[in-house]
Parts: structure tokens; sequence; C-alpha cells
């Protein structure tokens, strides 16, 4: 099979637009009105979703990352309370998902660091981690890698903490964590080893990969060979996921560019490849015949 390519959160055009709040915003309102407020604007969310998830079906996009961002302030009390009333709708949403054939995953913003050595920044790291796993629950998706929650290392040269730490953390979380590999703190060897030693599927980022051990092309014998090593961290194989990005101004800038014009020829063997470019659905059509054209390469 062909991989299936995944897009990213919000689109480049204006087909998929989700609504956010700041806190400073919503402070500036009394609490009935910030109720009234995140109802109106997580009502918003799920009707863009579902959107997206028209958009999806209907280019044959097999997998979508949602936005970290869908349900502001729903790790904290009030959010949570507004949200819990739209658990039927939510469910429904996410059963339409699985019945279109997207896969849905996310992935926390940066200030998820389980690594970290201040007890505050994991505390926070975890309530973060348990609002994505709850909005995963009521979207009624499995509590497996294939509702993947995707992580950095974080903090570098706390390997140990990171194991022991997502060993601690609650089976809704546990059981849908990925960890990535990053430019700085964990390559790809790293974060495979942490993988294996933690239980958890490695995500392979070949850009990542690249700029952290400063290599001139995606066709050098270690990205094949990491793609091939994370796979082994995934207890089904047919769920690996994989990213991948094109540097903006040269091969190596971390920078992510607008379209891909360079895909590793390895990714032929990557069921799932979420596609971290700018333009977004756009870098997908570019790709549109990038698996036939590849493997009828002599």
């Amino acid at each position: 099979m062909q991989p299936h390519l995944g897009l990213v959160c919000i689109t480049a055009s204006k087909d998929v637009r989700y609504r956010t709040v700041t806190r400073k915003r919503l402070l500036e309102h009394s609490l009935d009105a910030q109720e009234k407020l995140l109802e109106d604007l997580y009502r918003d969310n799920i009707q863009t979703f579902d959107n997206a998830m028209r958009y999806c079906e209907a280019e044959g996009i097999g997998l979508y990352r949602l936005p970290s961002s869908i349900f502001p302030f729903a790790d904290e009390d009030i959010g949570r309370a507004v949200l819990a009333p739209f658990a039927e709708t939510l469910g429904r949403s996410g059963r339409r998902a699985t019945e279109r054939g997207v896969r849905l995953v996310m992935h926390p913003d940066q200030f998820v660091v389980l690594s970290s050595d201040s007890e505050g920044v994991v505390a926070n790291s975890v309530k973060i981690l348990q609002m994505h796993a709850d909005i995963m629950d009521l979207l009624e998706q499995p509590r497996s890698s294939w509702a993947l929650l995707e992580i950095h290392g974080g903090k570098g040269d706390r390997a140990d903490a990171l194991v022991e730490r997502i060993a601690q953390l609650p089976d809704g979380i546990r059981c849908r964590l990925g960890l990535e590999n990053d430019e700085y703190a964990y390559g790809a060897e790293e974060i495979h080893a942490i993988c294996m030693r933690a239980g958890v599927p490695m995500v392979f980022d070949a850009h990542h990969h690249v700029v952290h051990d400063k290599l001139d092309s995606y066709e050098h014998p270690s990205v094949g060979a990491m793609l091939r090593k994370a796979r082994e961290t995934w207890i089904n194989p047919a769920h690996q996921l994989v990213h991948i990005s094109n540097g903006r101004d040269g091969f190596n800038d971390r920078q992510h560019s607008d379209l891909i014009g360079v895909m590793p020829s390895s990714y032929l063997g990557a069921p799932y490849i979420e596609i971290e470019a700018k333009m977004k659905e756009e870098a997908i059509r570019g790709l549109r015949g990038w698996a036939s054209s590849a493997d009828a390469r002599p």
C-alpha cells in the first residue's frame, strides 16, 4: 500500500479555521460570560472539525492532526465543565472520522516537558497531556498508539527521568504516547533507546535527523535504517507514523518550507506520513503521485 499522507491542524486555505481566545480576553468577562464565550467557541470548533473531516475524506487524506488548542482552557476547571455537555456530539464526530477512514492524532505543545527537573513543569505537562487524552476519549478514539499523542523528549540528558515519568502516567495518556526525535536534545538513536526502555512508539522525523546529524541527503543510509528501527517500537507496525518537512532556506535549515520538494525514498515503506509544511494541504496536493513515481524508478 502507498503511504497515507497526514494533514496538520489548520489548513493554508480558509476552508478550515479554528477559533481561539487569549487568557487576557477571557478574564475581561464575568464568570457567566466566560462560560458562554467558551461554549460558543467549543461549538464552533466542533463544527470546524467536522468540516475538516469532510475535507480529508474528499481529498483522500488518511490522517489528521487536531490542533492542541481546539478547546482552549479545557485543561482547567472552567473548560472541563463547559466541554462535558458536548460529550455526545464529540463522540458522534469521532465515530464519523473513523467511518471516513481518517486517523486522528495530536501533538501537545512545547510546554509539555516530562523530563524537566522542575516538579511544577512536570505536573503542568501531565495536566496538558491529560486534556489531550480526555479529548481523544470524548472522540471515542482507542486507547492505543493509533490515537497518538506525540511529544519531544524535552530537557536533554534526562533519559532516566523521562522513562520513569512515562511509567507513572495515567493509562489514558501512556497507552497513546509517542516520542519524536529532535534537532538538539534527543537525536534519533537517543530517542529510539528511550522508546525501547519506556515501551512507547518512536515517531521518526527525517528532517530533524538530518539537521541533528548534519547530513546532506535524505538518502543517507541512516535515514532508512532509523525508519526501520523506529518501526520496531510500534506494537502494530502498520500504525507507524513519521514526519517530513524540508528546510526553508537550505537543506539543513530547521525552519519549515512552504512545500515538500524532496522526500526520502525510504518513506515509501512508512504507513503514515505527517506533512509538516507551511502550505499544508497544498503540500499534500503537490505530493500526489509521489509514491507511484518513486516506486516506478529503476
